[in-house]
């Protein structure tokens, strides 16, 4: 195919994955009668708009836990967010990724940091990192299973958490309270807060219109949280009061 076709080659690639639930850059490369470079390119650039996850050999489906509602794909603020939070991430580091859509958007770009150790609570965000062509060393804390919160929460999980210190938490929010700190719907909170300890940088990610989001339970106050990383549509004035609390701001741009 020429370069003009590579849309429709792509758009292909993307109903075969839809039907077989996996691709193979060999079969692929066979298919197109292209070299197999280029499908690596076509799986590369298809990763990068959230619409599969690359794997040794090629490439599977995207894990419901980095799907947004109704099936769409993760938003480009959620994509932002999590670039901007693999940026900060050191190879070799011992990191936490909590439940959640925007943390989990960060997984498809661990697989270029070399000598990762990841935690998590959660089986979407563990089954992805497994996903990964260069896999990180992945732990589980294990627990009682949380259908709310889809991970697992509990008395286990925090005495695994404490079995280990992490240069890294990377956890998600159902709001931002400009006062208080981080706050939930869920009413199981301890093991968040575990996690706050175990780890020399707490990194918060939301998107820009949760901040401010009033509801009633607390989960990490602001002295717990080192880094708030959301999208570059927060006003200067909420900017301003952020930044007062003595936290780390950092408003990602979106690709363009």
């Amino acid at each position: 195919m020429s370069k003009r076709n590579t849309p429709q080659r792509r758009h292909t690639i993307l109903a075969l994955l839809a039907e077989q639930g996996e691709v193979s850059v060999d079969e692929l490369a066979k298919r197109f009668a292209t070299s197999e470079v280029t499908i690596r390119k076509d799986l590369a650039a298809l990763e990068k708009n959230g619409l599969l996850l690359r794997r040794y050999g090629g490439a599977v489906p995207l894990p419901q836990e980095l799907i947004g509602d109704a099936g769409q794909p993760i938003s480009q603020y959620k994509q932002a967010i999590a670039r901007a939070g693999v940026a900060r991430i050191r190879e070799h580091a011992r990191i936490i990724i909590d439940s959640g859509t925007t943390t989990a958007a960060m997984i498809p770009e661990l697989g270029h940091k070399p000598g990762l150790v990841v935690m998590t609570n959660s089986l979407n965000v563990a089954r992805a990192l497994s996903e990964l062509e260069h896999e990180p060393v992945l732990l589980m804390t294990g627990g009682t299973w949380d259908p709310h919160s889809e991970s697992f929460q509990g008395q286990v999980a925090e005495q695994v958490l404490r079995s280990y210190d992490f240069d890294q938490l990377f956890i998600g929010a159902d709001g931002i309270d400009l006062a208080r700190g981080t706050t939930t719907f869920n009413e199981l909170l301890g093991l968040s807060r575990v996690m706050a300890e175990v780890a020399r940088e707490v990194v918060v990610m939301v998107e820009s219109d949760k901040i401010g989001r009033k509801i009633p339970n607390l989960e990490l106050p602001w002295s717990s949280v080192h880094t708030l990383i959301t999208d570059e549509r927060l006003s200067a004035e909420v900017r301003e009061q952020l930044t007062a609390r003595g936290v780390n701001l950092i408003c990602a741009a979106v690709e363009h």
